[in-house]
């Protein structure tokens, strides 16, 4: 697992404690660490700076400058959600004034005719919604709301004047909530790698745990039967666990299982957001995913198969193949975590080649052991896949991380007499 860099040449405690407490100022990986924290800070902040704004310019309607920036920022941690967000409320907002103020407009001296006004509002009300629904969300939502606060002031004397504040006061919310953005940024593009790097790397630990759940170190080779082949005796050797069958599956297994599925349900609000930084179509982040939660659930699969196999027989040569499988696809893991947290650009190394049909004596398995393997050959191709779909669209999600970024993490690494974890 990757070491956060203040870990990389360490000199001195008072070095130590400096560098951990400006690690999630500076460090992307940190701040993604500590993200819930660091969203709170620059929410205060962009608060108080917008309270001190409507202090300073006296403007009227100034509380919707604070509570624009609330909206914006509130439940939203990412550069690419922010900005997204912040260009609706700005859209929604002005599409809404020029709609009311066109309402307003035509309602001078049409007494005669006010219930086709009405009509007429009741009308483009409804357009509104549907493409609301359809397309537009939460522009046509503003857009709508602000054109009903515009026409159903009983005061129209100073309803221009008012809707021309309250979109200006907007306008400055949307402002210094995106500035607050620059502020300890925390990128969407990044936190889908750092999410997924966590998860494989937690992956790798339940595999490896699923392997030892099993107890394959402590199995005893035994011989079992003696066949003639070509006219030589040979001797096939079985082994057998002490574990006691269906043992329960460890807790901490099923709670590290839970914290990978809470990771995989994070990663949902970065994709849009990622690919609009990055370029990518969204299907294609989309079925990154797909292979990314398959992957999640074959380790479920194998997790549920582990107690099944304590005292069923298994030859020394599959016994070999699986702990073959166990050390390559764990370090699979691993390096493709390492490389989605890397600031270098790394390739993805193929997955392990192993192959169950060079090992026949598989099929000759009890079925639960067949099923396993099976599982287990799933898992390896499951790997490759999101290896190779990660390593073709590589340049656009490296490029959308921040060149500066990359730059400036290589060199840190570099400073602080650093090795990266990439060599596994």
């Amino acid at each position: 697992m990757k070491r956060p860099f203040w870990q990389y040449g360490q000199r001195g405690r008072h070095s130590r404690g400096w560098q951990r407490f400006t690690a999630p100022i500076i460090e992307p990986y940190a701040r993604y660490q500590h993200a819930d924290i660091l969203h709170a800070i620059r929410l205060g902040v962009a608060v108080l700076t917008a309270l001190l704004l409507n202090r300073l310019t006296h403007l009227p309607h100034g509380e919707w400058t604070t509570i624009t920036v609330f909206v914006i920022l509130g439940l939203l941690q990412y550069q690419g959600a922010i900005y997204t967000k912040a260009k609706e409320r700005v859209l929604g907002t002005v599409f809404g004034v020029v709609v009311g103020l066109g309402f307003l407009w035509l309602s001078q001296d049409i007494d005669t005719w006010l219930w086709l006004y009405y009509l007429l509002i009741g009308i483009i009300s409804g357009i509104i919604g549907y493409v609301a629904v359809k397309q537009l969300g939460y522009i046509g939502l503003l857009t709508g709301i602000t054109m009903l606060m515009i026409v159903s002031s009983p005061n129209h004397n100073n309803i221009t004047q008012d809707g021309l504040y309250r979109a200006f006061n907007i306008l400055l919310g949307a402002g210094v909530a995106v500035a607050a953005t620059l502020i300890l940024p925390l990128k969407s593009t990044l936190m889908w790698r750092f999410l997924m790097a966590s998860n494989l790397d937690a992956c790798a630990t339940l595999y490896a745990s699923v392997g030892h759940h099993i107890d394959v170190d402590t199995l005893v080779i035994k011989p079992k039967t003696h066949y003639e082949n070509d006219g030589k005796l040979q001797i096939v050797y079985t082994a057998h666990s002490h574990a006691i069958a269906d043992t329960p599956v460890d807790k901490t297994l099923l709670k590290s299982l839970e914290e990978i599925n809470k990771r995989l349900l994070a990663v949902r609000p970065h994709i849009a957001a990622t690919a609009s930084e990055t370029g990518l179509d969204k299907d294609t982040i989309e079925t990154i995913q797909r292979v990314h939660r398959n992957i999640i659930g074959t380790i479920d699969l194998l997790l549920t198969a582990a107690p099944r196999l304590a005292n069923i027989e298994i030859d020394d040569d599959n016994h070999i193949l699986l702990l073959h499988y166990q050390h390559e696809l764990t370090q699979a893991m691993q390096h493709m975590a390492a490389v989605l947290r890397s600031p270098n650009d790394e390739l993805f190394r193929p997955i392990t080649r192993i192959a169950v049909s060079d090992y026949p004596s598989v099929h000759h398995l009890p079925f639960e052991w067949q099923g396993y393997f099976w599982l287990t050959k799933t898992l390896q191709t499951q790997l490759q896949q999101l290896s190779d779909l990660l390593q073709l669209y590589k340049p656009q999600w490296f490029a959308a991380s921040g060149v500066r970024y990359q730059r400036r993490e290589q060199h840190r690494i570099e400073k602080h007499g650093g090795e990266t974890d990439l060599h596994l």
